[in-house]
């Protein structure tokens, strides 16, 4: 979790998105050893009928694997480094910078079977020697797996104190940091998991201890220039992320079958949490030099609806944004339910609790509104809006009117309606009407949903209707004969860097527009507060600046 490992991380940059794709298999030399240990119980007799346990093995497996294994594989690897193997072969190892653990399990097929084979040695001469155990085995395997990981998870978890008090096991056990190193200068440190093979072969990087020193004590950890403080949206997407489901996260969440029989698992956690979690780092990238992170609220989106949870919610936002003050953060986003009217007045109450706050408190919403405007057909005339006396709502409907367009909010609350429509010139109020019923837009072919809408009000929407949204989750594309639009989003500067997971259902690279509104709220340094209702005169200079800085509307 990037919140524990963050102070003892080696490299400090994240890995990118082409690199989970390129490692999207790392898990395929799993099927190569199952195949290659089945035969070998087929046709090595004395691989069979094992004991379920000999703790006098553990010396067999210990000779063979600290002599020949760790022989082989030096050599092995160092040949792996001449041009053409490396060009042809090992290459695809060494394309990833930033180690993680399943950057162990990337190479080539030829590598994987040369791999298998030396870790085949000891087993197999164990068992020759009837020193071999089931129990071993497996054991041996797992620690095999475990001390590769280690090596290439790019945290630093081997304390120094342990070589300080027996200096001699520095050359019989590596650490991330000694491996790291390889990975960065590539002619040093070739072992397999002894650094006494470097020390013979003369190719011990001579940083090893010292890196090996400093990353144990831990980092200061750097303090970010922006948090999007975000919440848990439902107990499936819960698993979208990437300290869970690596691979997972870096694509959009959708709901996939394999992630049914883990609801029940996460119950139990998320109750858990309710009672103890605080709010925790989630993930982070760079921009133009600046840390943004995204930290989480360790609610679900249901217990944001529950009359006695509110409060504890409250006070869990307000202690993020109270520690990103106490940090040095510039500016502090909140997100969906995080700054939600009936909550908090779309922040406001944190703003006059805290008068005193460095930090910047912003809802986004401002960019939120721009990019649903900006995707409007500009010929349309007409619009249907529900969700309509919301904040986002509100914004839409006077913008809109202003362009003389005709805009038909739904709602039953003539009270809301009123002081929306006063809020227009006198001249563009009459644009503003108000309807009650889905029937009314059954010839209105522009649709903009903010409140969730199933089939009984879809189906009201006329043939080749397009529907805007921006209603958290999206609604179910029920209508085969209209389109959809997805939700309020922004794709990111060129610039940024250390981007893997996908935000919620955004594609790679995009995120939610009010995340980009905090986003820029950051890179034009505004000192104001962004809470409560949108500046609808603000909306075109927000959009032309978030242009400015290189976001783009999500295609």
């Amino acid at each position: 979790m990037y919140c524990l490992s963050a102070k003892y991380k080696i490299c400090k940059k994240d890995a990118e998105f082409d690199q989970m794709d390129r490692e999207w298999d790392w898990d395929n030399f799993l099927l190569l050893q199952a195949f290659m240990a089945t035969a070998a119980h087929h046709f090595l007799p004395f691989f069979r009928d094992m004991p379920a346990w000999n703790a006098g093995g553990f010396i067999f497996f210990a000779i063979l694997h600290m002599g020949p294994a760790e022989a082989l594989y030096y050599w092995a690897h160092r040949a792996f480094h001449k041009d053409i193997l490396f060009q042809r072969y090992h290459s695809l190892h060494h394309a990833a910078i930033v180690l993680q653990p399943q950057t162990a399990g990337t190479a080539t097929f030829l590598e994987h079977i040369g791999l298998t084979i030396i870790m085949a040695v000891p087993m197999v001469g164990a068992s020759w020697m009837g020193g071999a155990s089931m129990g071993m085995i497996y054991l041996y395997c797992l620690l095999f797996d475990f001390l590769r990981y280690m090596g290439h998870s790019n945290v630093e978890i081997v304390p120094e104190t342990i070589f300080r008090w027996l200096p001699p096991l520095k050359y019989l056990i590596y650490t991330p940091s000694y491996h790291t190193l390889h990975h960065t200068e590539m002619d040093t440190n070739f072992c397999l998991f002894m650094p006494l093979y470097d020390y013979l072969g003369k190719t011990i990087n001579s940083k090893s201890w010292d890196l090996h020193r400093s990353m144990s004590a831990g980092q200061v950890e750097e303090v970010p220039d922006y948090v999007f403080l975000a919440h848990i949206v439902d107990v499936l997407s819960s698993l979208h992320v990437r300290f869970l489901l690596r691979g997972f996260c870096s694509t959009p969440f959708a709901t996939w079958w394999f992630l049914l029989p883990l609801w029940p698992v996460v119950i139990p956690f998320a109750l858990a949490m309710w009672v103890w979690a605080k709010p925790f780092v989630n993930t982070g990238h760079r921009l133009k030099g600046r840390l943004h992170q995204t930290w989480i609220v360790p609610r679900f989106g249901f217990q944001y609806f529950i009359p006695f949870a509110q409060e504890g919610i409250n006070n869990l936002i307000q202690d993020a944004i109270l520690s990103a003050d106490k940090m040095g953060v510039k500016v502090i986003s909140l997100a969906a339910l995080n700054k939600n009217e009936a909550l908090n007045g779309g922040g406001t109450l944190f703003v006059k609790r805290l008068p005193n706050l460095r930090v910047r408190v912003v809802h986004g919403n401002t960019l939120t509104a721009a990019v649903i405007l900006n995707e409007l057909n500009p010929a349309v005339k007409e619009v249907f809006l529900t969700g309509a006396t919301s904040k986002l709502g509100r914004a839409i409907a006077l913008y809109l009117c202003k362009k003389r367009i005709r805009v038909m909010m739904l709602t039953c609350s003539e009270e809301r309606f009123k002081s929306i429509q006063s809020e227009a010139p006198p001249e563009f109020q009459n644009f503003l009407v108000q309807v009650t019923k889905y029937q009314v837009a059954q010839n209105c072919k522009t649709w903009i949903v903010g409140k969730w809408i199933a089939y009984k009000e879809q189906k009201w929407a006329p043939v080749g209707c397009h529907l805007h949204q921006f209603v958290v989750p999206p609604i179910f594309e029920l209508r085969k004969d209209c389109t959809y639009g997805k939700l309020a989003g922004m794709q990111l500067p060129d610039a940024v860097e250390g981007l893997s997971t996908c935000e919620y259902t955004m594609p790679r690279r995009c995120v939610h527009a009010c995340h980009a509104g905090g986003i820029l709220h950051s890179l034009e340094g505004w000192d104001h507060h962004e809470v409560g209702a949108i500046d609808v005169n603000k909306i075109d200079m927000v959009w032309e600046a978030a242009l400015k800085h290189g976001f783009k509307p999500m295609k």
